[in-house]
């Protein structure tokens, strides 16, 4: 049986407020997306003012997503109990300072500093955006239709965020990627509390410490193990972070089937709707997050592409993503939720399929299309999976719900980067046939990445080194081939397992 619905201390039910609430609520969203591809771009100019080591450069990109990973579901919990719109200002109030001061960091610690702190404000932010979609649109329709926006925001921040990372770049500093939160979030600081209706859990559980400390333990050494493995392979750094992350989460389970109130509620589970859902939610992500890494590199490195011009190319994309989601939604009358899933993978398997097909011919506009086929599933997968999760959980337990979809979407994220950028620069070196006249560090670093490779280029005599970028293209086109082919064969992987698992799911 179900508890008592959540409590809503400023009730709105006429659509226009609701809707009026989701705008409001899609502000952060789109930032923390934007922000996830944005930085990438400023590291250049990041590394020539405040002249970072090696290490400082990599915990630059990293803090902050494991820092956010660790205590995503933490937070969702807590937004259950404290109230889901007071996280979400608080969250968002932090978010936006600690970003100002960001901006003008003296130092490369200073700067993973306020990286760190970012993620720990961030972390308020996302579940808290999903659960209050949850409790505001209480109509099974109107709720899609929500999600299908949440999740186009998602999908389009991340193609956004080349467009506006190299807006800001060609006319202002690198401090400017991180300012620009400031105009986005001060909306939500001061219309949130008007448009957006609080709601918690009306009985929630004890605060549970330990079980806080478990799930920081278990989700940011995992994070971090993924990561590590990508780039240096298995060490025993990123062997004993998997370790810990392993012993952490078996910990965390036992505890929570032991609690009279958990803070997640692992047997969720066991129901192949709900773990089905959070499979395909993370495949989706792990597709277009892994497309993106090579496909931005392809149009920039070997296209010529600048990163406003790369980010033009995706548009299309992202205008199917969006589409995809919303019209979905009317399709779901007329089908069951698993066979939107399944489309929905098997259209991204089709998008790297061309890709496979296609993309080593340098053709922009066959890597246009690849991504509008691949928005078309995720925008599809995305949204029902999403509405899935949600729906399995009582309105008041949303938070720690949409929790765990963000922890599918983060984990999706880091291995769609790890898994096939590793696959990727693997079949890069192996491919790549260096010119004579290099010097040994110079070999060095043409070998790792296309991007080492064009820097040393620009540093040698020009028959050498178009030498050297013919055959890195070459090895790098290589790479998609092998990444594409991968890709293309865990999204069949996936259709079968969501085909398996949703196939009852209504």
């Amino acid at each position: 049986m179900l508890s008592a619905p959540a409590t809503t201390t400023t009730p709105r039910t006429g659509a226009r407020a609701r809707w009026a609430a989701l705008a409001v609520l899609m502000l952060p969203v789109l930032l923390v997306a934007v922000d996830n591809t944005v930085l990438s771009f400023a590291l250049p100019l990041i590394s020539e003012a405040l002249a970072p080591s090696g290490p400082q450069q990599l915990w630059i990109i990293d803090v902050y997503p494991l820092v956010l990973a660790g205590l995503l579901v933490p937070m969702g919990a807590l937004g259950d109990r404290l109230g889901r719109r007071r996280l979400l200002l608080i969250g968002g109030t932090g978010f936006t300072v600690i970003s100002a001061a960001a901006a003008f960091a003296p130092t490369a610690a200073a700067l993973i500093a306020a990286r760190a702190l970012m993620g720990f404000f961030g972390a308020m932010l996302m579940p808290a955006t999903l659960s209050l979609i949850r409790n505001i649109f209480t109509d099974p329709t109107e709720r899609r239709t929500a999600i299908a926006i949440w999740a186009a925001g998602f999908s389009g921040g991340a193609a956004l965020g080349p467009i506006v990372g190299g807006f800001l770049l060609e006319h202002f500093s690198w401090g400017s990627v991180f300012l620009m939160a400031v105009p986005v979030m001060l909306p939500l600081i001061v219309l949130g509390p008007r448009l957006v209706p609080e709601s918690r859990d009306p009985n929630p559980g004890p605060v549970d410490p330990v079980s806080v400390v478990l799930a920081l333990a278990t989700m940011t050494p995992l994070t971090y193990a993924i990561k590590s493995f990508a780039s240096e392979g298995a060490t025993a750094v990123s062997v004993g972070a998997a370790v810990i992350a392993l012993l952490a989460g078996i910990v965390f389970v036992r505890r929570q089937l032991r609690r009279e109130t958990p803070m997640l509620d692992v047997t969720l589970f066991t129901r192949p709707a709900f773990s089905g859902a959070v499979a395909a939610n993370l495949l989706s992500v792990f597709s277009m997050v892994g497309f993106l890494y090579f496909v931005s590199q392809h149009l920039q490195l070997v296209s010529g592409l600048s990163p406003m011009k790369a980010g033009m190319v995706l548009v299309p994309g992202l205008i199917v993503t969006i589409v995809a989601g919303l019209l979905v939604v009317r399709i779901v009358r007329r089908i069951t939720p698993g066979t939107a899933v399944v489309a929905g993978l098997l259209m991204n398997a089709v998008g790297f399929t061309i890709v496979a097909v296609t993309g080593t011919w340098g053709s922009d506009l066959a890597l246009m299309l690849a991504f509008m086929v691949l928005g078309a599933g995720v925008g599809t997968a995305e949204t029902i999976s999403n509405d899935l999760i949600l729906a399995a959980v009582p309105a008041e337990k949303a938070g720690a719900a949409s929790a765990i979809s963000e922890t599918a979407y983060e984990t999706g994220s880091v291995l769609g980067t790890a898994v096939l950028g590793s696959l990727l620069n693997a079949a890069y070196t192996a491919h790549l046939v260096l010119p004579a006249g290099l010097s040994a560090q110079q070999a060095t670093d043409a070998s790792h990445t296309l991007g080492g490779a064009t820097a040393v280029a620009a540093q040698l005599p020009a028959s050498t080194a178009d030498a050297l970028l013919a055959s890195a293209q070459h090895a790098f086109d290589s790479g998609v081939l092998l990444t594409s082919l991968i890709g293309m064969g865990l999204m069949l992987v996936a259709a079968c397992i969501a085909r398996r698992t949703l196939r009852h799911a209504r």
